[in-house]
């Protein structure tokens, strides 16, 4: 991202950067998805209310007025106004509310974990769907500009996608600076397009009475909640506004959404509205069809580079979601590249964009349009958010101290929305709803899958460790030959023999003068404080225990933490040290305590792992691996 804020400049909304400046880069990156989404919200939602019937009314004025209080509700009133409230140390999102609801509670919590992991699973699922969506509506637009063109809309699609993902390895600071002015002119555009159309027919501004969107849902049964299913499509991305909480702050998001963003979305809906109430045969494309002819080449090439701003955006907040989960050991260790000197929040991941560009393709291919892939989009995001308002109660009850029922009170409104949202999604299940649903499944199944197995590998191996203090016990009254230097053995458990000092001393029969049981632990905050970062103990005269803690937003850099160490007193040579590192093989056994399929799952997953020197950014040249054999 262009700009970046620390944990209390992100509750305060002002760091030295500017307020406005943020605010600008706000309405660049976060509100790039629920930006395009007037490219396609309104015609899905009208044809579905329409069911191949004529187009009327009651139709337009219900589906604009459920657009208006959902944005309101769901977006302004829970998102904008409560959970960005919720911020832990800054951070925001669906895995930092599950942290900071676990925090609250003083302990793990399955149901939270299970919340949280649902929650991010459709997330990666929006953020393939996103891309193609948001693409796709743009370049439809050339259909009505050069009908002849349109077998190209998909080649088309399909090349801007790849170049959008190719480019990621190359890092996003200098295309991040312009989202920006960009998206202000498209903002822009939006209002004015809006206002220009809304003369079409002025008494498009009764849909600002609820009463339509009620009478619509009441007289129209199932057909009103499939309609509902499709309105939602103009809020998606409202998750968008807590996840990027800790880039600029409460206040900059804020000002944005309630006296720019919002009020051009509005706008433009009720011109879309006009438009087709006073010419039912618009709905066709209702946006393009708002454009005047000249500036319709111009408004297709602007909305194209909105769509990828906000598929870019996507794309790295699914990097930050999996970094989050890989610290908190909810996925096996990815590569991390770092694509910005200056902004330690950009960074690339490759497999995460492979995988990615192989789901982004695949829905463009299986889908073709924007209104059959809309049945697709739907289901993910109004998931996580229904996660969001169960997880945030939580907070509001034992973090913010509320009273149960004053908790309850202010939430379950929004959740009943939330499943009112869901449930009309789910309708869609085998028009396409069944790919984020199918997604998120597996991405479940692979987190519970990792998880478990980790759980019971710590619990075999603890079976053949023993206690450190046995060992050096044992090492003073029979010490074997010592050799200058400093040995550093990774372990996730300090009071047990690290499995390569065992190997070591077995196999060299030898010791180090300097040992260091070196622990690396995650905290549930997104950011470490410096002064917390190391902790050490010496138990004996050659041996130390070091603790480096790390946030979940934190990328490990083990030689960079242990310079802290030497301001407490741990005088050592980079080049004179040593760190020994385990590298299990695993073996799959009928004993495991898993199915056999998901034992070999878990070493499927086990051997993708990034190494751990790399991972933890040891210099290569210092590293000792040591391979064990385990049968899990």
């Amino acid at each position: 991202m262009a700009v970046s804020t620390t944990s209390q400049e992100a509750r305060d909304g002002t760091v030295a950067a500017g307020f406005w400046a943020l605010t600008l880069g706000s309405i660049g990156v976060v509100f790039g998805d629920i930006g395009t989404s007037p490219l396609y919200a309104l015609r899905v939602a009208v044809d579905s209310a329409a069911q191949g019937q004529a187009v009327t009314r009651v139709m337009v004025l219900g589906v604009l007025s459920l657009i208006l209080w959902s944005l309101l509700i769901v977006v302004t009133a829970k998102y904008v106004l409560l959970l960005l409230r919720a911020d832990n140390h800054g951070e925001g999102g669906t895995l930092s509310l599950m942290a900071l609801g676990q925090q609250a509670l003083g302990r793990r919590s399955l149901p939270l974990l299970a919340l949280g992991v649902i929650g991010a699973s459709m997330f990666i699922g929006d953020s393939m769907i996103t891309p193609a969506i948001s693409v796709l509506s743009a370049v439809e637009g050339l259909k009505l500009a050069a009908p002849a063109l349109e077998h190209y809309v998909v080649p088309l699609t399909v090349f801007i996608l790849v170049m959008l993902f190719t480019v990621q390895s190359r890092g996003t600071a200098r295309v991040a600076s312009a989202f920006g002015p960009v998206m202000v002119v498209w903002f822009a555009s939006l209002a004015i397009l809006g206002i220009v159309n809304i003369s079409a027919d002025p008494t498009v501004l009764a849909a600002i009475n609820p009463w339509h969107a009620l009478h619509f849902l009441l007289a129209h049964g199932t057909v009103g909640l499939v309609t509902l299913g499709a309105v939602f499509l103009a809020v998606t991305g409202g998750e968008a506004l807590y996840a990027d909480l800790g880039h600029f702050g409460r206040r900059p998001i804020q000002t944005a959404w309630l006296w720019f963003v919002l009020p051009s979305l509005l706008v433009n809906y009720f011109g879309q509205g006009a438009l087709v109430l006073s010419n039912p045969a618009a709905i066709e494309n209702a946006f393009y069809r708002m454009v005047p002819e000249v500036l319709l080449l111009p408004m297709i090439a602007l909305a194209t580079a909105a769509t990828v701003i906000a598929s870019q955006a996507v794309i790295t907040g699914a990097y930050s979601l999996v970094r989050q989960a890989v610290q908190l050991g909810l996925l096996p260790r990815f590569e991390v590249r770092y694509t910005s000197e200056t902004h330690a929040g950009q960074i690339y991941l490759p497999r995460v964009n492979t995988l990615l560009l192989v789901g982004v393709m695949l829905l463009v291919l299986l889908f073709r349009t924007s209104s059959n892939l809309a049945s697709a989009y739907g289901i993910a995001v109004s998931t996580t958010m229904l996660v969001d308002g169960i997880m945030g109660f939580v907070v509001i009850w034992k973090l913010w101290n509320f009273r149960i029922a004053a908790a309850a009170a202010i939430v379950i409104p929004f959740v009943i929305v939330d499943m009112t949202f869901f449930s009309a999604n789910l309708l869609k299940l085998f028009e396409g709803a069944w790919v984020p649903l199918t997604f998120g499944v597996l991405m479940a199944i692979m987190i519970w899958t990792w998880r478990r197995g980790t759980a019971i590998l710590t619990m075999k191996t603890r079976r053949e460790e023993i206690p450190l203090k046995n060992l050096i016990r044992s090492l003073e009254r029979s010490p074997p030959h010592i050799v200058k230097g400093t040995a550093v053995f990774l372990t996730s458990d300090p009071t047990f023999v690290p499995t390569a000092l065992l190997h070591n001393l077995k196999h060299n029969k030898v010791l180090h003068e300097h040992n260091v049981i070196l622990t690396i632990e995650t905290a549930h905050t997104p950011c470490v404080d410096i002064a917390e970062r190391v902790r050490m103990e010496r138990i004996s005269e050659k041996f130390a225990t070091v603790r480096l803690r790390f946030g979940y937003m934190e990328s490990p850099n083990v030689p960079r933490a242990l310079a802290v160490a030497r301001k407490l007193g741990w005088q050592f040579d980079i080049m004179s040290t040593s760190f020994f590192v385990s590298r299990r093989s695993l073996k799959p056994s009928a004993q495991s305590g898993m199915p056999l399929w998901q034992d070999r799952v878990f070493i499927a997953m086990s051997r993708s792992a990034n190494d751990a020197t790399d991972y933890f950014q040891i210099p290569t040249g210092r590293v000792v691996e040591v391979g064990t054999q385990v049968i899990i």
